[in-house]
């Protein structure tokens, strides 16, 4: 074991809203490990609620592009040069760059952590030149790491034949909720006849496919999050006709969101194929409607359907608006397919949290020296 070990994690969003991190965090702090998280400081930054780790944001002039990446990457090195740590945590790639130099420069442990197959995701895998900078800087940071892990199984295997380091694997699970299931709440969910979708709103999660697909479904749609195309999507669908049915909710923080989660019919996970990242991906989300007995519709993608075929939480379609309608109104319009489903969740969220999946992470840990 290793106690009263200090570890610096860094990412790149405000800490606010990163489920995975504050998990991990707590967990390895309740564990006699010292941990300070590093974030961004934005504009519109909310404070940030006491937990029983450090927090730390830094602020930048550039708030996105190259020159914020180079800034970021420049202030969160001289940081971590400043101040003493014993192991070193990347949080994905575009913090790896510091870590790997100033854990070579102390002779310190650095641990990696793939939140996604960086370099494929599509704000990336389409920019040559951009992405050749950052599978450069990926294989030099992934070389010094001692320790590397990443969300899901298929995932873990791309990056260990890609990167000549194994990976493990820590799943992005959620904390086991009590929430009793019974007749009256499968009951209510299922008439509430709301979908949900949470988490960013950037290319490729297949928000425009679902917004168009809603002409032809009977319920309403929550949107909550924040990214990129928010503003191209509320611009979308305030000149359709059925623009009543889709409602913007914005941020949430985790345990806001848990409620939003709650009252849901079923949750949206559909992604296009935009990358490998995408495509051998396993979301928060995906766990997060599990945990709340809210079947969900996923993608045709290798980990959804493994975990679909164990346990019959939801279903899976095709990117279409066709096709999701389709999908979507058979569930909505069957209660005892709907009941079946829930009972599934149920049964999977004895097995898929956090609880279980901590005591790797915590293992993993323990065994660095």
């Amino acid at each position: 074991m290793n106690p009263g070990k200090k570890i610096v994690f860094t990412v790149i969003n405000d800490l606010s809203y990163d489920q995975r991190m504050q998990r991990i965090c707590g967990s390895l702090s309740l564990n006699g490990y010292h941990i300070l998280l590093v974030g961004r400081l934005l504009k519109n930054s909310k404070p940030l609620d006491t937990k029983s780790y450090q927090q730390k944001r830094i602020k930048c002039i550039f708030n996105k592009g190259m020159l914020f990446y180079a800034e970021y990457n420049i202030r969160l090195f001289f940081f971590l040069l400043m101040n003493k740590f014993d192991i070193y945590g990347a949080i994905d790639t575009d913090t790896i760059l510091p870590h790997a130099l100033v854990s070579r420069i102390k002779r310190k442990k650095m641990v990696y952590d793939a939140h996604e197959y960086f370099t494929e995701v599509p704000e990336v895998t389409h920019r040559k030149l951009v992405k050749s900078i950052w599978k450069l800087i990926e294989k030099f940071g992934v070389k010094k790491a001692e320790l590397c892990y990443t969300v899901a199984p298929e995932l873990a295997k791309i990056l260990s034949a890609n990167l000549h380091k194994k990976f493990e694997v820590i799943r992005s699970v959620p904390q086991v909720k009590n929430r009793v299931i019974d007749d009256a709440y499968i009951n209510q969910k299922y008439n509430r006849k709301l979908i949900i979708y949470q988490g960013a709103l950037n290319r490729g999660r297949g928000l425009e496919c679902l917004i168009e697909a809603m002409q032809h479904i009977d319920a309403t749609l929550w949107i909550v999050g924040a990214g990129d195309i928010e503003n191209n999507l509320k611009e979308r669908v305030s000149h359709l006709s059925w623009h009543d049915k889709i409602i913007f909710k914005g941020l949430y923080k985790p345990e806001q969101l848990d409620q939003l989660t709650e009252e849901a019919t079923l949750g949206y996970n559909v992604l296009e194929n935009e990358g490998l990242s995408y495509y051998y991906s396993l979301s928060n989300k995906f766990f997060d409607y599990i945990q709340y007995a809210t079947p969900s519709i996923s993608s045709k993608f290798p980990e959804y359907e493994h975990i679909l075929s164990q346990y019959p939480v939801g279903i899976t379609s095709d990117i279409s608006p066709k096709e999701l309608s389709k999908e979507i109104n058979i569930l909505l319009g069957d209660a005892t397919l709907y009941k079946q489903m829930v009972s599934k969740c149920i049964e999977a969220r004895k097995e898929l949290n956090w609880e279980n999946e901590s005591k790797k992470l915590i293992q993993l840990f323990d065994e660095i020296k």
